[in-house]
């Protein structure tokens, strides 16, 4: 579920390059995102994986399972009542086998689904919605070995995805919601079906009127309109933040201490040279700004010396936290970046195919006069988000930056 969280905007980012005002046409969404939506739900996950799932010869008498999980999606609106959305859906944590055969095998079997569906809305009361949901899913499954050899195959294949619920309009913007989400069993990738339960909310964007936007444009804070920045990082210095904000930092005896909203990677990078240009797309009125950005890294792995080199497209969430007299303080987020990778399965790790995603995310400052200059710490990762089984990632240390805006 964290692999999207925050990421609202991610294929919502058409440009606004033809505004004959410029300053305007950012605190305006354009019409695609005016139409747009995001939503977030949690509930039950129920997967009836079994030792029939297992090759012949091994088996275990005990599960583990936690049902708790989460489905994330993204929507755009043909119409009133039509609407096309793109998301993720998984469990919070996997399905264990326990002690497989009684000799202390402990084995998970992990699943992955991202969809792509349409959703027609039903009116039953003024406030009251119907829905049904069809659509297509890509599903990945991480099967087990025990000594090299395969007990539960992984999988990678295309689904159906359907469901249905009810909604409640609490207002232009918010809508709760009660959820039904329904894989079919597939016997041919020996996949059991997967149902979801679950509670949410929708929020649907709101565009402000002309007259707002021309407020917020006039405004004295300040937004850049163009970015371009260098960046560097060593694994000298170890992968301690990278580590905290994946939830999987070793403190002492505890090993997962952090706050579960990034990834670390199993390649590491020893050293890593980024060049970046991001553009503002839309600004509010004070707090937070949607950009676009382009980059390229060069980074060598600490275990092979691998030189590897990374293209990307992304766009960047940028949340002001403290707006003083000579600087601005920001934090930014930026997630499933369209990227291409010079090399795929990096130092014997399965770290996926060349075309993947690139993630950010940083602290940084504008300062100086006219809020020239730029500095920013941040941290970086590449991953599919298990849209293949070749999913270990690479983690890219915490780069120093340095930018200049125009």
């Amino acid at each position: 579920m964290k692999k999207l969280c925050l990421t609202l905007f991610i294929f919502l980012i058409p440009i606004c390059f033809f505004c004959q005002e410029d300053n305007i046409c950012k605190t305006k969404f354009t019409n695609f995102l005016a139409n747009s939506y995001y939503s977030i739900n949690l509930g039950g996950i129920f997967y009836p994986f079994s030792n029939d799932n297992l090759i012949d010869g091994y088996q275990t008498e005990t599960f583990s399972r936690n049902w708790f999980s989460g489905r994330l999606l993204l929507g755009h609106k043909f119409t009133k009542d039509l609407s096309v959305q793109f998301g993720t859906m998984r469990p919070a944590s996997w399905f264990k086998y326990d002690n497989v055969n009684n000799i202390g095998y402990d084995r998970s079997v992990w699943i992955n689904a991202w969809s792509l569906s349409l959703k027609k809305d039903f009116k039953l009361q003024q406030k009251t919605s119907f829905y049904l949901e069809a659509g297509i899913a890509n599903l990945t499954r991480f099967g087990f070995s025990i000594n090299d050899k395969v007990i539960y195959d992984d999988a990678h294949y295309a689904s159906l995805i359907y469901g249905f619920g009810l909604q409640y309009r609490l207002s232009d913007k918010w809508r709760l919601s009660a959820n039904g989400t329904f894989l079919p069993k597939s016997n041919q990738n020996n996949q059991p079906s997967i149902s979801q339960a679950t509670l949410g909310f929708e929020y649907h964007l709101q565009q402000i009127d002309d007259q707002t936007a021309i407020q917020y444009a006039s405004n004295n804070y300040f937004f850049p309109s163009n970015i371009f920045q260098i960046s560097y990082g060593t694994g000298a210095i170890g992968f301690g933040f990278n580590q905290f904000f994946g939830m999987s930092l070793p403190v002492g005896n505890f090993e997962s201490f952090g706050i579960p909203v990034f990834w670390v990677g199993n390649v590491k990078a020893q050293h890593a040279v980024s060049l970046t240009y991001q553009r503002l797309i839309y600004r509010s009125e004070k707090i937070f700004s949607l950009d676009w950005g382009v980059s390229a890294t060069y980074f060598q792995s600490r275990k092979g010396k691998s030189d590897v080199f990374a293209f990307s497209i992304f766009p960047v969430l940028r949340f002001y936290l403290m707006r003083k007299k000579d600087f601005d303080f920001y934090t930014n987020y930026s997630i499933i970046g369209p990227a291409f990778i010079s090399k795929a399965d990096i130092d014997g790790f399965k770290s996926g195919p060349k075309i993947t995603y690139h993630d950010t995310m940083g602290f940084g400052v504008f300062f100086g006069e006219n809020r020239k200059y730029n500095i920013e710490l941040r941290i970086m990762h590449y991953s599919n988000g298990n849209i293949f089984t070749r999913n270990d990632g690479v983690a890219i240390p915490l780069q120093l930056t340095l930018g200049k805006t125009f």
